[in-house]
C-alpha cells in the first residue's frame, strides 16, 4: 500500500479522499422531492474517487495529479454557488441575463445568474451530483488512461454521501 496526502493505492485501486485531498466545495440547493430538504439550505461537500485499473510498464494506473486536478476543477466550478437541476420535473426556472428565478414547493427564489450553476441533472441530491461529477470526470479525462472502473462519491458532510460507479 502506497500513501500520499488524500490518495491511497491498493491492489490496482487508487482511492482519493476528498476531505483529506481538499477536493471540497460549499453550495446551496433545494430538493423539493423531500419536504425538509425542499427549503433552501447548503452543505460543505467533498468529492471522492476510487479509480480501478491496470498498471502500465512504469507501474502507474493514472497520474494522481491529473485525476485530482479534474476533480478540483469540478469542485471549484460548484463552489459557493446555488446548484440548480436543469432537468427537474419539480423545479422550474426562468433565466435572464441578470438572474435566475427558481420555483419550488410554492416558493419563488431569485438569484443573480452569476451565483448559480445550472446542472444537467434532475435533482441536486448527492446521488445526482455524484452522477454529474462522474460524467464530467470521464469527459475531461478522455481516453488516455488504464482505468477499467471509476467510482465517484459526493458527501454532503463528513460521512454522509452517495456513490456511483461505471465500468469501462
Amino acid at each position: 500500500m502506497i500513501k500520499k496526502i488524500g490518495v491511497i493505492l491498493m491492489n490496482g485501486i487508487i482511492v482519493i479522499d476528498g476531505w483529506k485531498a481538499k477536493i471540497r466545495f460549499s453550495a446551496a440547493h433545494v430538493i423539493p422531492e423531500y419536504e425538509k430538504c425542499g427549503r433552501l439550505h447548503g452543505h460543505s461537500y467533498a468529492i471522492h474517487a476510487r479509480l480501478h485499473g491496470s498498471q502500465d510498464e512504469k507501474g502507474i494506473i493514472i497520474d494522481f495529479s491529473i485525476a485530482k486536478k479534474i476533480l478540483r476543477t469540478i469542485a471549484n466550478d460548484l463552489d459557493h454557488k446555488v446548484l440548480i437541476p436543469n432537468e427537474s420535473t419539480v423545479v422550474t426556472t426562468k433565466q435572464s441575463n441578470q438572474s435566475i428565478e427558481l420555483q419550488s414547493l410554492g416558493k419563488t427564489y431569485v438569484f443573480p445568474a452569476s451565483d448559480c450553476v445550472l446542472l444537467p441533472i434532475s435533482s441536486s441530491s448527492a446521488e445526482h451530483l455524484a452522477e454529474y461529477v462522474l460524467k464530467r470526470f470521464l469527459s475531461e479525462l478522455g481516453s488516455d488512461h488504464n482505468l477499467n472502473q471509476v467510482e465517484i462519491g459526493v458527501d454532503e458532510g463528513y460521512g454522509q454521501g452517495a456513490w456511483i460507479s461505471k465500468k469501462m
